[in-house]
């Protein structure tokens, strides 16, 4: 199978790329929206957050009307709410995605904050969708980061799930095929240490994610069968902790597709070391070079 080529084939061209353009994926956690941070404070990179394309544009009205659900319950505020005499919407920011993710919840007892296991699936398409669209949106707003303002460079700050939704075996994924054809792919690839700083972190302050459905159904029954539990009595937090190690193990293998078939691969203690936009420039050179 032939995949397409890099957008720059070498360290030479991206050396002398005088518009430079990536795409960071990996695990939340290590390194992505650091770098984009990095680089959007000097001045010269357009940073482009899918997650927060996801929130805004797409399921921005999803947000909003799940708390206006919640705020109907409430006497004093529906008396206010269909009198417009209040307004409810998301605060959605790049520093601050919780609306995003506390509308995609976790399953189990009501209770104990959980979604019912029907809900909870259609808020996982719901995101897929959304997801997909917001990483078509890309190329545009590349486009838009030139034509308008006048940045040089792009940095796409993907979401941890990007892997949910393409298949990077496949040389004619549409998603994949259009990010590769504007950027160069960067996977921040993680060590067995950060791993378990992650699944340590992520067990403290245990937070919603975005599986793909095959995934997510059988992490569900199992737990169900471990646990002896039925749907309704599960603990959330306890669920999602269970699945995210799994999904650490999953998803290794479709990032290092992805970066050995559409890009290239930087470590997370490489990314740790490049303290400045020049330090990491020279980074993905390097990478290059490595093939």
């Amino acid at each position: 199978m032939s995949y397409p080529p890099r957008l720059y084939p070498d360290a030479a061209t991206w050396d002398a790329a005088p518009q430079k353009r990536i795409l960071l994926f990996g695990m939340s956690g290590l390194g992505k929206t650091h770098v984009s941070r990095m680089l959007r404070a000097d001045g010269a990179w357009f940073h482009y957050s899918v997650d927060y394309r996801i929130g805004t544009r797409y399921m921005g009205e999803l947000i909003s009307d799940d708390f206006k659900r919640h705020a109907m319950k409430v006497p004093h505020l529906r008396e206010l709410l269909l009198s417009d005499s209040i307004y409810i919407g998301s605060n959605i920011t790049f520093e601050n995605l919780a609306p995003l993710s506390t509308y995609l919840g976790k399953p189990g007892d009501e209770a104990k904050g959980g979604l019912p296991i029907e809900e909870y699936r259609k808020r996982q398409e719901q995101h897929h969708v959304a997801e997909r669209a917001a990483l078509l949106d890309t190329p545009h707003f590349i486009e838009r980061a030139s034509d308008i303002y006048g940045y040089p460079h792009f940095v796409c700050d993907s979401g941890g799930s990007i892997c949910e939704v393409v298949d990077p075996a496949d040389p004619e994924d549409p998603i994949l095929t259009a990010l590769a054809d504007s950027m160069l792919l960067v996977w921040i690839k993680g060590s067995d240490h950060h791993a378990e700083e992650l699944v340590s972190r992520f067990n403290r302050a245990p937070k919603p994610m975005c599986y793909r459905h095959p995934f997510t159904e059988a992490c569900w029954t199992e737990f169900l069968e471990q646990n002896g539990v039925c749907e309704e009595a599960v603990d959330p937090d306890a669920f999602v902790r269970f699945a995210y190690r799994r999904a650490m193990a999953a998803r290794q293998p479709a990032y290092a597709a992805m970066a050995e078939n559409w890009g290239v691969t930087v470590t997370a203690e490489e990314v740790a070391e490049a303290g400045s936009p020049e330090a990491f420039i020279s980074l993905v050179g390097r990478a290059l070079e490595r093939g």
